[in-house]
């Protein structure tokens, strides 16, 4: 953490307490708000948008949700034809939703309502012989939609549907030089395609082909002065990779490298102790993305307020534990 960063600086009146009530308040305002420019303008993302609040919700221990009105929107989002799910109603089924939307009915335990063969044959479908996937039909490639893949097989209880050894195999093919995950074979390191990499290597059980040490060092790297952690070299610090960044160290048994103390101060700083909500960074305004990912990295860093998350899903560990499934993770070493 030597030399110069790009950097922020965290008020003294900075907020310093978890406002656990308020953020409460928040999300399920904003799921009510229906007429507000940013629910109306965030409908090409909505599936995501719901899992993030429903998720948030969860690790703040609320229980009392309206899971018919959750369930029957998931189902508007499912296209029986191709058989994904969009973003929202009409849009086109994309894998990233599709994740969002079993993430959802897993958490409202609605999974055996689900056409399973018809969800399998779409991801199985999406991918290619080199092994990577497409997000939809129109052909774009990225480890984010390897993870996707794996994980809603996954939490299918189908992962072998799909070639784990060649989708492994791209994996390790978008591997650089630092030891750090790109999107694609030969592009920038990127803490949030790493989390993809990584988690997709602990649903396949393939920890092991990593270089654990070289990545735990480029991902402690990104820590900044302030706490706060950055997705990649000279950007500013956010509260959302205060998951990426520590959730992949947390699968690969090295999330004690990290100062804790100080991360905790700036994902507390980003907090709007009026209106409840966590920002990118301290002062900025607060949305339910980063408010998700903020109470998941206080929840990794020990917060007993919260209900524990799972550091490769990011949904409840107890719920987790309930589907039975058997994920890797690697155990701390000094």
């Amino acid at each position: 953490m030597s030399g110069f960063h790009k950097d922020v600086i965290i008020k003294d009146d900075a907020p310093n307490r978890l406002f656990f009530s308020k953020h409460l308040q928040f999300l399920l305002s904003y799921a009510k708000n229906q007429n507000s420019y940013e629910y109306v303008m965030s409908e090409w993302l909505r599936a995501s948008g719901v899992y993030w609040c429903l998720t948030a919700l969860k690790l703040l221990k609320n229980d009392d949700l309206k899971e018919g009105q959750l369930y029957d929107f998931v189902m508007s989002c499912y296209s029986k034809e191709k058989g994904g799910f969009g973003a929202s109603e009409y849009h086109d089924p994309h894998i990233l939703y599709t994740l969002s939307a079993v993430q959802i009915l897993a958490m409202i335990d609605r999974l055996e309502d689900l056409d399973v063969d018809n969800i399998v044959s779409f991801i199985t479908g999406l991918q290619q012989d080199d092994g990577s996937f497409y997000g939809d039909e129109w052909g774009e490639v990225d480890t984010r939609f390897t993870f996707c893949a794996f994980a809603t097989l996954a939490l299918l209880g189908r992962l072998y549907d799909c070639n784990v050894n060649m989708g492994v195999q791209f994996i390790l093919e978008c591997r650089n030089f630092d030891g750090a995950f790109g999107c694609v074979p030969g592009s920038e390191s990127h803490a949030g395609q790493v989390f993809c990499c990584v988690g997709a290597l602990s649903i396949a059980n393939r920890l092991h082909l990593l270089d654990i040490d070289q990545l735990a060092w480029w991902l402690c790297e990104r820590q900044l002065p302030s706490g706060g952690l950055n997705g990649r070299p000279e950007k500013l610090p956010d509260v959302c990779y205060s998951w990426w960044v520590l959730a992949s160290l947390k699968i690969i048994g090295r999330a004690h490298w990290l100062d804790k103390a100080s991360l905790i101060k700036f994902i507390l700083a980003a907090q709007d102790d009026e209106t409840g909500g966590f920002a990118d960074r301290p002062g900025d305004m607060v949305d339910p993305f980063h408010t998700l990912f903020g109470l998941a990295g206080l929840s990794l860093l020990g917060d007993t307020c919260l209900e524990k998350v799972n550091p490769v899903l990011c949904l409840p560990q107890p719920l987790v534990d309930n589907l039975g499934l058997k994920l890797e993770i690697v155990c701390q070493r000094d």
